[in-house]
């Protein structure tokens, strides 16, 4: 056949591949950047590491109405949203410190993240994004100047008017030093005043009336005295907090931070829920952010005077072997908003706890779990790979099709 005519079947092929890769499902194998459906991301947490489709989105739960108090909503957050995988330091030096998450604030924002952990630090005759060595900031533990993120925030802020944001700042800043970055970055125009944040916890204003007021950026701290001295809210005043590290993922346990009061304190409307390990590890962190997690949403549900968590922290986001984080995020928008067990359960326009159940899915062989993780999975999350065999045909076609279009 002339090379002429060979190029519609070629065409053709990698139409079919290209719909195969969009309909790929989580747990289905992937390599790196391609291979994953809308709304995934292909993980590093198959077997030795290989390639498989996660989820990485939760459902927007905007979709289903902002008429609901601010404290009916959960929000996927990420825990050191700043210190990133193989980010080099703005010092120019080599970073010899924990990493959390592996892509920018930006792209974490555009995946639906909606709370950030931020690690604040006098250093360089400004206020930097840092870990540690003893309480102070090095060149090789600093990532970078806050106002970048920040800026990050106002810009995500402005073109996406119905976002919500909530900044918690681990603070180790002298006084004065936070109100210079804020005011720098343009973020004071969404800043959500201390004055309306509910003082004995009372409902929050309506996700709409935040939105219409463009009050849609929430910053809590860790200095008591800020809050009176510069307007940034104590965060323990509004929010109970879980134990972060393994303190906080002990099976059937939910413990309050130390600087928190109890979990099932009702003086707080806010729950922040902690899941991640004192150690930062890309492959544990697989096994942690499935079924483990969702365990632990119920945990502390039961344990912080029947509440939902508001926020879910966890690292690297991303990485799981079944829904990972967003769907975590889905069960409790899911109980917050329509009274079903996940928020893609919610019937439109309908009373609460009506909701429409899909079938479930086709049985799913079983899969190692991901090393350094205890065994268990999902099962309303998980699905089955491709085998080795349609992905060989996958690849096989692949490269005869580029052949005829060469």
């Amino acid at each position: 056949m002339p090379a002429a005519g060979l190029r519609p079947l070629a065409v053709a092929l990698l139409l079919l591949l290209s719909v195969a890769s969009a309909n790929a499902r989580v747990g289905d194998e992937c390599s790196a950047g391609a291979g994953c459906g809308s709304g995934l991301h292909c993980a590093a947490c198959g077997d030795g590491g290989a390639g498989v489709c996660a989820r990485a989105t939760p459902v927007d739960p905007l979709t289903h109405g902002t008429g609901l108090p601010f404290n009916n909503y959960s929000w996927l957050t990420t825990h050191n949203s700043f210190a990133l995988a193989g980010a080099p330091s703005a010092t120019g030096a080599a970073i010899i410190a924990p990493t959390n998450q592996e892509d920018s604030v930006t792209a974490q924002l555009k995946n639906g993240v909606r709370g950030l952990m931020l690690d604040t630090y006098d250093f360089n005759n400004d206020v930097w994004l840092c870990h540690s060595f003893g309480g102070k900031c090095y060149n090789i533990t600093a990532f970078q100047p806050a106002i970048n993120v920040f800026k990050e925030i106002q810009t995500f802020l402005e073109a996406n008017p119905s976002a919500v944001i909530t900044v918690f700042l681990e603070d180790y800043t002298v006084a004065g030093s936070l109100p210079k970055v804020f005011n720098a970055s343009g973020l004071m125009k969404y800043w959500f005043p201390v004055a309306k944040m509910p003082k004995s916890g009372g409902n929050w204003p309506l996700l709409k009336d935040m939105i219409s007021q463009n009050e849609r950026l929430l910053v809590f701290a860790s200095k008591k005295a800020k809050e009176a001295s510069e307007g940034i809210p104590f965060e323990w005043n509004y929010v109970v907090e879980s134990q972060y590290g393994n303190e906080g993922m002990v099976e059937g346990k939910c413990p309050n931070r130390g600087e928190s009061p109890a979990m099932d304190s009702k003086s707080q409307s806010l729950v922040l829920m902690n899941f991640f390990t004192t150690d930062p590890n890309p492959t544990g962190v697989c096994g942690n952010n499935s079924a483990p997690l969702v365990s632990m949403l119920k945990t502390c549900h039961d344990l912080s005077g029947n509440r939902w968590p508001n926020y879910i922290a966890v690292d690297y986001y991303m990485r799981s072997d079944g829904g990972g984080a967003p769907l975590a995020t889905d069960v409790a928008n899911g109980h917050l908003v329509c009274g079903c067990d996940n928020i893609a359960y919610c019937k439109a326009n309908s009373t609460f706890g009506t909701c429409v159940i899909p079938p479930p899915p086709p049985p799913s062989p079983p899969r190692a779990p991901a090393k350094g993780t205890s065994p268990g999975g999902d099962p309303s999350a998980a699905v089955a790979r491709l085998p080795a065999f349609q992905w060989s045909c996958f690849l096989g076609l692949t490269s005869l099709a580029l052949l005829f279009l060469s």
